[in-house]
């Protein structure tokens, strides 16, 4: 059973948090605070993170940083100010995803789901996002449905960057922001180009099942059947 750590300073939410997570099939530790989570991580090896960034003792941003020094744990953030959440990722600390409060849980449980999906398995050197889809970074390589699908730089490092937290929507400036990272400046309208022929080459391997989906007026987001 796949374990998560739920770091919650909110005992209420964090005991539904904990609950449907369990009803989910997954095996669940709580913290109410951030001093020993991560001599926990350490020590315990979860598979997923659940970090709120406000907590007592020692902050989200914080633990997050430290995490990352010594460990690819999947780390979904929970913030209550949407604002906040472009200023955690701009950082670069390390969060995977990240979720707003007030939350869906069965939205919670699906994102659990989703980046638990993203298995890294670097003895092969794959990183394996589904049956239907797999990506080899270290050879930029791309099969969907067991096909070789040729992409372009710009196309590899989109798809890759989606494939990392299906089902998560990004918008536009956060894609130009992520796949040029030398902060060129780049017309939203040549992200929507790249966007559509890679949407277009996935689906035509795919035997025109839709991955890349358009969310109006937010963004993209990559979808697995």
């Amino acid at each position: 059973m796949k374990k998560i750590l739920v770091v919650e300073d909110e005992h209420k939410l964090a005991n539904v948090v904990q609950k449907y997570l369990q009803n989910a099939g997954y095996l669940t530790h709580h913290f109410d605070r951030g001093t020993g989570v991560v001599d926990w991580v350490k020590q315990n090896n979860p598979d997923a993170v659940l970090l709120d960034l406000i907590v007592p003792e020692v902050d989200g941003i914080t633990l997050c940083r430290e995490i990352r020094k010594f460990s690819e744990v999947p780390i979904i953030m929970v913030t209550a100010q949407v604002d906040e959440v472009d200023r955690v990722l701009g950082l670069e600390i390390g969060a995977d995803d990240y979720i707003c409060k007030p939350f869906s849980l069965r939205e919670l449980v699906a994102r659990v789901r989703a980046i638990l999906r993203f298995e890294r398995v670097s003895s092969q050197g794959t990183d394996y996002v589904d049956d239907m889809l797999s990506i080899d970074e270290e050879r930029m390589q791309c099969f969907v449905d067991g096909k070789v699908v040729d992409l372009t730089a710009v196309e590899f490092s989109l798809l890759c960057l989606l494939a990392k937290t299906p089902g998560r929507v990004y918008s536009r400036a956060q894609l130009i922001d992520q796949v040029y990272p030398d902060y060129r400046v780049v017309n939203e309208r040549t992200m929507d180009s790249h966007i559509k022929k890679l949407r277009k080459r996935l689906k035509d391997a795919a035997g025109d099942v839709e991955l890349i989906h358009s969310i109006y007026g937010v963004g993209y987001k990559l979808e697995l059947p």
